[in-house]
């Protein structure tokens, strides 16, 4: 600024660690990402909104439902003018098979209603505990869409960070540099109320998964080479060059294509000279020679980050009245045969947790959540403190 002062903005961006460099300044001119690029995203997540829906509303036991998408090609100073002040933002990032940013972002009055409706409370705050409702949530959509994406690109390998939901001001939310991808859903929260849902994906994961999906930009033909009879001729020459084993490259039946081409057969002449073309597939891996090409494949590794495919999920309705034994964990020791029967009354036994420390909430004698101990009347309870994020849990079931 002129006058030296700093802006709200730029003071939160640097209370959390962010290059204020860039604010106040005019957006960069760009072309933004490519049409082709966008639509096939944009389909591609159309594809997933009825089994995202489900697991919404599975979890929340609400119809909650996500309408499709609407696409965009964005910079930062655009996107931050459609924000309210303080957003939550989730950061997932791809880490493997289209790895580069990935962030879901709502407003605090989304995230509230979410985070109400997962704890079934009213007027709930976002807490630690609510951050990491919206966080398992999170990871719920981006479990499908990696589901969804293995499915339909053949790449087993596509996996994402765990997903970690932070309440900031809008200014200081991670957001990819230069020109991204923004698809803007609308989450009905089965009030008949709705709610904007942002998801960011960075320019190299929109080219890549474009890429899969069939609608990169390698993907589009150049046409202008088939403008003039002169170029259409030496689509046929170039046709020729594959035949090395007899006539050479200045062989009569060149001459014969473009002269069909001139005389009227142009299209004709140009789809004998393509057949021509599938001679030089035997100039591929082995040189000149005229042995076949080799085939050659990517591996495609597994995804590390256990997938549930959508009748599983849905399948899981069918055992909600079951009960499940749970039990809260104020710690534990080992002791010697000999310590064991030498106790008698008075024994004071040390566990391995210091005092103050969370207790741990097992189901089934599996660690699900933390929490402190509280007295409710004259019973003992526990107030959950912090839920054990999903690969805690897959590792400790291991």
């Amino acid at each position: 600024m002129s006058d030296g002062a700093l802006s709200q903005d730029e003071i939160d961006a640097l209370l959390a660690g962010v290059d204020s460099s860039g604010f106040g300044a005019p957006a960069a001119s760009s072309s933004g990402l490519p049409d082709g690029e966008r639509k096939a995203v944009q389909d591609f997540l159309s594809t997933t909104v009825q089994a995202q829906s489900s697991n919404l509303s599975m979890m929340t036991g609400a119809q909650v439902s996500l309408r499709s998408p609407q696409v965009e090609s964005v910079n930062r100073e655009a996107f931050l003018q459609r924000l309210p002040d303080m957003v939550t933002s989730v950061k997932a990032d791809f880490t493997a098979g289209f790895p580069g940013e990935h962030v879901f972002i709502m407003g605090d009055e989304t995230a509230k209603k979410i985070a109400s409706l997962m704890n079934k409370e009213e007027n709930i705050e976002l807490d630690d505990m609510a951050l990491s409702v919206i966080g398992e949530v999170a990871s719920q959509l981006v479990g499908t869409q990696i589901t969804a994406l293995s499915d339909k690109t053949g790449n087993k390998g596509v996996s994402s960070e765990p997903p970690q939901a932070t309440n900031v001001p809008k200014a200081v939310v991670a957001l990819p540099a230069g020109d991204f991808m923004r698809a803007t859903y609308q989450l009905d929260l089965g009030d008949g109320t709705t709610a904007p849902i942002w998801e960011v994906f960075g320019a190299s994961v929109v080219k890549e998964m474009a890429r899969a999906l069939g609608g990169g930009k390698d993907d589009a033909v150049d046409m202008s080479a088939f403008d003039s009879p002169s170029s259409m001729g030496n689509m046929g020459n170039m046709g020729n060059m594959g035949g090395f084993g007899g006539s050479g490259f200045g062989s009569q039946q060149q001459q014969q294509q473009q002269q069909q081409y001139s005389q009227g057969g142009g299209m004709q002449g140009m789809m004998q000279g393509m057949q021509g073309m599938q001679g030089m597939q035997g100039m591929g891996a082995f040189g000149m020679g005229g042995g076949s090409p080799a085939n050659v494949q990517s591996i495609q590794f597994p995804s590390l980050i256990p997938q549930g495919s959508h009748s599983e999920q849905g399948n899981i309705g069918l055992i909600m009245d079951v009960f499940m034994e749970m039990t809260v964990e104020l710690g534990r020791t080992k002791k010697l045969i000999k310590e064991i029967l030498g106790m008698g009354e008075g024994t004071i036994i040390e566990l391995d947790k210091l005092a103050g420390e969370p207790v741990d909430i097992l189901v089934n004698h599996k660690l699900i959540a933390k929490g402190e101990v509280v007295v409710i009347d004259e019973n003992f309870g526990v107030r959950v403190t912090e839920i054990v994020s999903p690969m805690e849990r897959m590792s400790d079931m291991g």
